[in-house]
């Protein structure tokens, strides 16, 4: 059960200099920013589903579905004694995104991504932050992604809300052509969480068995 929004772009205060527009502020007036929110339903509990979480990557038959996802290294996996929080780094190397044109313009076909993780077990709470560390000078990706367990059945339930932002520097060279890269950015990136998801419901159920001591 899933559910997605998107809002439009917005711009930031034209400055002024005596009442006139500058070169300058033309150039930095419109920040094109695209962003979506979508909200998934896992009718598993939360520990499960945050295992999948743990494993989507792992697992060597789910690459050839998260065929963009080339490479993830863990940097950092640290528990915190006192909150008992877990917190965890972990580098991503991905395609590059957007449509073959931007890959062409930019130069690059790969694009390494940071994502961050903290895990309260306490609360029962899971939050992933992952941004774009290359690239930087012509897009910037923000995706932030929370398991929680669901209000309606919090032992059996588990809700995924999900919000990612995509914004075109505006002295980049893909500029000119923001609203267009951005759309099929976030075009390209909803495929990719459909697919993020089919991986997480089939370990879900993967998970289930072997718990239950039946074999998929």
């Amino acid at each position: 059960m899933c559910k997605s929004s998107a809002y439009a772009c917005h711009n930031h205060p034209m400055l002024t200099i005596d009442g006139f527009y500058s070169a300058a502020a033309l150039l930095y007036a419109i920040v094109m920013v695209k962003a979506y929110a979508q909200e998934h339903i896992y009718k598993h509990p939360w520990e499960r589903v945050t295992s999948a979480s743990w494993r989507k990557f792992a697992d060597p038959e789910n690459k050839r579905t998260l065929s963009h996802i080339l490479e993830v290294d863990t940097l950092n996996h640290k528990l915190d004694p006192l909150s008992g929080k877990l917190y965890t780094t972990r580098a991503l190397t991905i395609h590059a995104p957007g449509p073959w044109f931007v890959r062409k313009i930019i130069g690059q076909d790969i694009c390494h991504c940071v994502e961050s993780t903290v895990v309260d077990a306490q609360s029962k709470s899971m939050q992933l932050t992952t941004r774009n560390v290359s690239l930087q000078k012509f897009i910037e990706v923000e995706e932030k992604i929370r398991y929680d367990p669901h209000p309606d059945n919090p032992t059996g339930w588990t809700i995924c809300r999900q919000e990612t932002s995509i914004r075109i520097k505006p002295l980049s060279a893909l500029a000119s052509m923001a609203e267009k890269v951005e759309q099929r950015c976030a075009e390209r990136f909803m495929q990719n969480s459909v697919k993020g998801r089919e991986v997480m419901e089939r370990i879900c159920k993967y998970l289930e068995a072997e718990s239950s001591g039946m074999a998929l």
